[in-house]
């Protein structure tokens, strides 16, 4: 992914909004989707949402085969509609609507020394258990290199230092982050 302009920024936050707001008040995907420039590209993505400064939902693909404009869409409308760990989003909230859209980099497998908080994100894999956790988490919840790693463990269903055990593959990856906030 190459560096995004301020415009690419605005589309993919423009696109995101569009698709949840929707999802939410018509219970639909937008039509026309942009097929061109950073949108045609194809990497993992994460929509997060934020009502009033709280997690309102977090949706993404580790590795798409679809272009980004499709990913972005899909991701946004389920982080709406379809974490579980929350009841659909509805429409009153979207006035106090926050999005932030990470574009991730390739997966790279990394050792646990190497892993920078700020700088990487996480997906532990052991058997066909994932848990994947954005390089902002660490940050927004002052987690050590360790408590990173146990965390993204436990986002897996695993032990907490199940990163220690020879079966288990760590892999790290960067993020482009577009956010805005109210």
């Amino acid at each position: 992914m190459q560096c995004l302009s301020e415009t690419d920024r605005k589309n993919i936050l423009d696109l995101a909004r569009q698709a949840v707001v929707e999802a939410v008040c018509r219970g639909r995907l937008p039509d026309n989707l942009p097929k061109t420039g950073v949108f045609e590209e194809r990497c993992g993505v994460f929509v997060t949402l934020h009502v009033g400064k709280r997690l309102r939902g977090c949706i993404g693909v580790i590795e798409s085969k679809d272009p980004l404009g499709e990913s972005i869409v899909r991701c946004a409308a389920s982080a709406a509609l379809e974490d579980p760990r929350f009841n659909p989003m509805q429409p009153e909230e979207l006035q106090d609507l926050e999005l932030e859209v990470s574009l991730l980099s390739p997966l790279q497998q990394i050792q646990p020394e190497e892993i920078e908080i700020g700088k990487h994100g996480l997906l532990v894999e052991q058997g066909f258990r994932r848990g994947l956790l954005l390089p902002q988490v660490a940050v927004e919840h002052h987690l050590e290199r360790v408590q990173f790693l146990r965390e993204t463990c436990y986002k897996a269903g695993l032990a907490a230092d199940a990163w220690k055990a020879p079966a288990t593959r760590i892999y790290g990856f960067t993020c482009e982050i577009v956010g805005e906030e109210k």
